[in-house]
């Protein structure tokens, strides 16, 4: 049977969990109301999917398609407003507090059960090597042309390994590794909810982003990490290069192809979030608030 919403976050609880859950603590996990939990429990159970408060093996194989298969890192720019660090350094592979940025956001997608990791390069692009000592799965995509056009260039490279994955901006301090989950029930961006943003944000109506922008009240300030269905991956390969080629297409950020140039093509659901979780490093002052050994 195709799973409701209610049904999936009740066995991906249970898939997730370390131990055996209580209805009490399934309510706590997925937001529902006991009734809700009680009332999916025994539908699962009818389907074989849960036998005694424990997920089935007929119950992992019902989670399979909305499992993370893979990660596609894009990584290519040179990121001129952390200048001086950037100018020897990948703004991804930049220490902070001794630990590169990228390295949480990889420990976080290994921890998921990914193994399919994709990194699109450009600039300095060979130093990225070094990070196989670490995650030798990791595959290396070459964006030529990273300085010629808007991160749209990398999506083209990485188009047809967009299903079933999460893309995330490579830059991105994680400080909070359990917002990368392993399964998903639709296609979805991580938003920060705020009163008022002066970024890139959401305007969302139940639970679905309806429109993309900056600066807003009452929205979801956008972080940059997706993730995408097989159906939603399929059709991003084929949009993806017709906006590409579109006057000015490639000023475009890749985002923009789902959110706004194909919008009406797409259902993406918006993942809340804390600001807390995640920061995204803009500037070097930004760097050197953060991580003292920069201020000298």
């Amino acid at each position: 049977m195709e799973l409701t919403k209610k049904q999936f976050d009740v066995l991906a609880a249970l898939a997730l969990a370390s131990e055996k859950l209580t209805q009490r603590q399934l309510e706590e996990a997925t937001g529902l109301s006991l009734g809700t939990v009680n009332k999916s429990l025994k539908e699962l159970g009818e389907a074989g999917y849960v036998s005694d408060s424990e997920i089935t093996k007929a119950g992992l194989n019902a989670l399979e398609p909305y499992r993370a298969k893979r990660a596609v890192f894009i990584a290519a720019g040179f990121g001129s407003r952390l200048v001086p660090v950037t100018l020897n350094t990948p703004k991804p592979l930049v220490r902070v507090n001794g630990k590169r940025i990228i390295d949480g956001l990889l420990d976080a997608v290994v921890a998921a059960g990914i193994t399919e990791i994709y990194i699109v390069r450009g600039y300095l692009g060979e130093q990225f090597d070094q990070l196989l000592y670490k995650y030798p799965m990791i595959k290396f995509l070459e964006n030529p042309i990273y300085n010629e056009a808007n991160n749209i260039s990398s999506s083209m490279i990485a188009r047809h390994l967009l299903q079933n994955a999460y893309v995330f901006e490579a830059d991105l301090l994680l400080s909070n590794p359990e917002i990368i989950t392993k399964y998903h029930y639709t296609s979805d961006f991580l938003g920060i909810p705020m009163e008022r943003s002066d970024d890139w944000c959401f305007e969302v109506k139940d639970g679905i982003i309806k429109e993309q922008k900056v600066g807003g009240y009452n929205c979801h300030q956008m972080v940059g990490i997706s993730y995408w269905n097989g159906e939603d991956g399929k059709k991003l390969s084929e949009d993806i290069p017709k906006a590409y080629d579109m006057p000015g297409g490639r000023e475009f950020y890749w985002e923009q192809v789902p959110l706004k140039v194909f919008k009406d093509r797409y259902k993406v659901a918006v993942r809340e979030c804390k600001m807390s979780d995640i920061v995204e490093i803009d500037t070097f002052k930004e760097l050197k608030a953060i991580d003292k050994s920069y201020d000298v």
